[in-house]
């Protein structure tokens, strides 16, 4: 909670990686709240009214992975949300004659992100979707400790720019308000 917080003030696209990796780990414990309590919470070095916040936050994360049906697999509609967000942002930023930086890194990156999409297998996902999808599977790569390729570092490379971008772009939008007009 305490994390996610930070990480949704100051990166979006961190936190939506952030956020992926506590509904794993909320698969890995079998959505049993007491055994996170007793591996996550209770390690913390908080308070016990921040403690018992934080059990209350995974508590309606794992409600929200039952009631969803996604307590095997996918994501909260909450994480959706924000890829839907970051994504409308995307499309607002391309449309924009004033954001030919933006434009200029997307267009560099969208080589990657159509290989990407055309190695997926499953849902058709949107390309900011396939660009964190990239950095979650990476991630999950490197706690493995797993070679990765590298292709797969330089598309990563071009990938995590492009994220960054958006996200500092998001920053913007929701703290002063970007203005998109042409």
């Amino acid at each position: 909670m305490l994390i996610a917080q930070a990480k949704k003030k100051e990166n979006i696209a961190e936190y939506i990686l952030y956020m992926w990796q506590v509904e794993d780990q909320i698969r890995a414990f079998g959505l049993d709240i007491d055994l996170i309590q007793a591996k996550i919470i209770d390690a913390y070095d908080q308070p016990d009214k921040v403690k018992a916040d934080i059990r209350s936050w995974y508590e309606s994360l794992i409600d929200m992975m039952k009631r969803e049906g996604v307590a095997e697999k996918g994501h909260i509609q909450l994480n959706k949300n924000v890829i839907i967000d970051l994504t409308d942002l995307h499309n607002r930023l391309l449309a924009s004659s004033k954001e030919t930086f933006y434009q200029m890194t997307y267009y560099k990156v969208l080589p990657f992100i159509v290989e990407l999409r055309a190695k997926a297998s499953g849902a058709e996902v949107c390309e900011i979707e396939t660009c964190l999808n990239l950095m979650y599977g990476l991630l999950m790569l490197h706690l493995q400790h797993k070679a990765i390729s590298k292709g797969t570092q330089e598309a990563a490379r071009h990938v995590s720019e492009f994220l960054g971008l958006l996200a500092v772009k998001f920053k913007q939008d929701r703290d002063e308000g970007l203005d998109l007009d042409n």
